[in-house]
C-alpha cells in the first residue's frame, strides 16, 4: 500500500489518522577500515526510512510497511544490500514478514518490506498493545553485517466496545472529529458553536475532549450542567457542553454558563476553558445528538481515555 500524501510531513515525528500512521525516520550507514590503528572510512550512504502502518476499527489486522532508500552515498557503502525482518513485543503475533535482499544501489531507488500482525485481544473484554519492529540488516561482502531497529507501537485493539461484539484496531491517540451537522440540528450547533468561541474545550486537536465510559462522571456532569429541577421550555430540552460523556464536563470543575436566547435565566455568559455551558434546544435536535454520539463511539472505538474533537459541519 502506497503511504499517503500527507506522510511526507511525518520527518522526525509520528503523525496518524484513526486508521494510520507515518514517520520518517533516517539511517547512515558507513563502511570502513583500520589501517596502523586509525580508522579510514571507505563510504557512506545516508537513507530515508518511511515507516507505514495501517489498521481497520473492523479488522483484528494490522499492517507495517517499511521503506529505504539511499538518497546519498559513495564508495563501498553502495555495494551493500539490504534486508529486513519484522518481530513483535505484546498482544500479537506475527502473520506475514517480507523484506528479502535488495542492492542498496542505485540512489533514490525504494526497497520495500512489508508485514502484518494479529492482535491476540480477541476474548470479550480484552484489550491489548503491541510494539512492532523491523529490524534492518545491511551486508556487506567485505565488511559483515551491519543492524538497526525501528520500532513502532501506536495501534490498539479490543474486543471492549460497547455496541460492537467484534475485534478492531485503532490508534487512540488520534482525536478523531464528531461532526454535527447545522442543517440538521442548527439549535444544537448555534449552542457548540458559542460555547466554544467562550474558551471550552474540545475543537482543536492541543483541547480535545478525554472520553469517559464512568456512568457517575456523566451523570454528575448531566445533573450540575442541566438540573433536574430546572425548568424546560415546551418541546426543548437542556443541552450541556463539554458533552456528558466526557472528562471536561462540569464535575471537573468551574462554572455554569449559558447564553443569550438559551432560556436558562439567573445564569450568565461567562468565558474560560473550565466548566460547562447550558442551553435549552429542540428535543429533535438532541435525540439527533444521542443518536450520532453513539454511533461515533462505535465506529471509532472510544474507549474510556480517548481524546475527540467536536466539529460543526454544514
Amino acid at each position: 500500500m502506497k503511504p499517503p500524501q500527507w506522510c511526507v510531513n511525518a520527518r522526525g515525528k509520528i503523525l496518524g489518522k484513526r486508521d494510520e500512521v507515518c514517520w520518517i525516520s533516517g539511517l547512515n550507514y558507513q563502511t570502513f577500515r583500520v589501517v596502523n590503528g586509525r580508522r579510514q572510512v571507505t563510504g557512506s550512504a545516508d537513507m530515508s526510512v518511511i515507516n507505514y502502518s495501517y489498521g481497520d476499527s473492523g479488522m483484528p489486522r494490522w499492517g507495517y510497511q517499511i521503506e529505504v532508500s539511499a538518497y546519498r552515498g559513495w564508495g563501498d557503502a553502495l555495494k551493500a544490500s539490504i534486508s529486513g525482518k519484522a518481530t513483535k513485543n505484546g498482544a500479537c503475533k506475527v502473520h506475514k514478514s517480507d523484506f528479502p535482499s535488495k542492492k542498496l544501489a542505485p540512489l533514490s531507488s525504494w526497497k520495500l518490506g512489508e508485514s502484518f500482525f494479529d492482535t491476540t485481544a480477541t476474548r470479550a473484554g480484552a484489550i491489548g498493545r503491541c510494539a512492532t519492529t523491523w529490524t534492518l540488516s545491511v551486508a556487506n561482502a567485505t565488511y559483515g553485517t551491519s543492524k538497526s531497529s525501528v520500532t513502532l507501537n501506536e495501534f490498539r485493539c479490543d474486543n471492549a466496545t460497547g455496541g460492537r461484539p467484534t475485534v478492531g484496531c485503532v490508534v487512540p491517540w488520534y482525536a478523531s472529529p464528531l461532526i454535527y451537522s447545522k442543517s440538521r440540528a442548527p439549535q444544537l450547533a448555534s449552542h457548540i458553536t458559542r460555547a466554544q468561541r467562550s474558551g471550552l474545550p474540545g475543537a482543536t486537536f492541543k483541547s480535545p475532549l478525554t472520553r469517559t465510559t464512568n456512568a457517575a462522571t456523566m451523570k454528575r456532569n448531566r445533573d450540575l450542567a442541566c438540573p433536574r429541577d430546572e425548568s424546560r421550555p415546551q418541546g426543548k430540552s437542556c443541552d450541556e457542553y463539554p458533552l456528558a460523556t466526557s472528562k471536561e464536563g462540569l464535575s471537573a470543575g468551574g462554572q455554569r454558563r449559558t447564553f443569550p436566547g438559551c432560556s436558562i435565566p439567573r445564569v450568565p455568559s461567562r468565558t474560560g476553558a473550565k466548566g460547562a455551558s447550558a442551553c435549552m434546544i429542540s428535543v429533535s435536535d438532541q435525540n439527533y445528538q444521542g443518536g450520532m454520539n453513539s454511533s461515533f463511539y462505535k465506529a471509532e472505538r472510544m474507549l474510556d481515555g480517548d481524546p475527540y474533537r467536536v466539529l460543526i459541519g454544514d
